[in-house]
């Protein structure tokens, strides 16, 4: 059987250990377009170290950021087709403000595999401790595994995120660069398919596409500019849908609702209008 539930919940998929700097943290967010205004003391807060601060979602790149191929991950009670998973969702909650350098402990776990009948939905999640063993960060992603489904586990609920009946409260607009793939894969995912015109054709696309976890971060920074006054520290959370492709040189349009103690987004291109990041939530203090 491709995949058995019962030996792949809970099976615990190892431990890293890694370390951040400065210069890890600066080429994060310059990698995401932070700093297109120099002049800008906000902008600066993410692109000098004199008084840098952590957007959350660095704690997507932190353990893999200087690698330069993909890491190998046996999950057990996992054989699929690798070729036929796309990166589902991505959440991150942070225990507190991330330092600005520091090193830490990662453990992952597989904690749930669903049947979508043609498709199958693994989710980890990820435990990232300090040193010291003070809590950082938990990240949790799904990959969708297409012609994998039919092995007779649980479908799992809908998380589909319900919007406020109504227009939305602000509207984003933002640029992403023509280079922005190639800068973004500076931060650990050399995958072809953002560099490589062949490569991109090959796989079904026009062009190379921007990284998933690149728009995550970009929707992530430009939310909390606008809706946070830039203040990275109020950011608890943030999860969103992986929806469709982006290329570099897009602009993202997000719309946001305020929603209680949460702020709930959609993000899409403007000149496709076709909708990138989906069911998006980020908390703040």
């Amino acid at each position: 059987m491709p995949i058995d539930p019962e030996l792949a919940v809970g099976a615990d998929l190892g431990e890293v250990t890694f370390a951040w700097n400065a210069s890890d943290v600066l080429l994060y967010h310059v990698a995401l377009g932070a700093g297109a205004d120099p002049g800008d003391p906000k902008e600066l807060r993410y692109a000098y170290e004199r008084d840098l601060r952590v957007l959350p979602t660095f704690a997507t790149v932190a353990a893999n950021l200087h690698t330069v191929s993909a890491p190998s991950v046996q999950m057990p009670g996992i054989d699929i087709d690798l070729a036929k998973v796309v990166h589902g969702t991505q959440s991150v909650t942070v225990a507190g403000p991330i330092p600005v350098e520091g090193k830490a402990v990662a453990r992952t776990r597989i904690v749930d595999v669903l049947d979508k009948g043609k498709a199958a939905v693994v989710i980890n999640e990820t435990t990232v401790a300090s040193s010291d063993g003070a809590p950082l960060w938990t990240a949790r992603s799904s990959i969708f595994a297409r012609g994998e489904g039919g092995f007779g586990g649980k479908r799992g609920n809908s998380e589909k995120v319900e919007r406020p009946d109504r227009e939305p409260d602000v509207t984003i607009d933002t640029p992403t660069l023509p280079q922005q793939a190639l800068l973004y894969r500076l931060c650990g995912d050399r995958n072809p398919l953002h560099a490589d015109p062949e490569f991109a054709r090959a796989a079904g696309f026009d062009a190379p596409i921007l990284h998933g976890l690149c728009t995550y971060g970009i929707v992530a920074k430009a939310v909390t500019d606008a809706m946070l006054d830039g203040d990275v520290t109020r950011v608890k959370s943030f999860s969103a849908r992986f929806a469709g492709v982006v290329f570099p040189g897009e602009t993202l349009r997000t719309r946001v609702w305020r929603d209680g103690e949460q702020l709930v987004l959609a993000t899409s291109t403007v000149e496709r209008e076709a909708l990138a990041l989906a069911d998006a939530v980020l908390t703040s203090a």
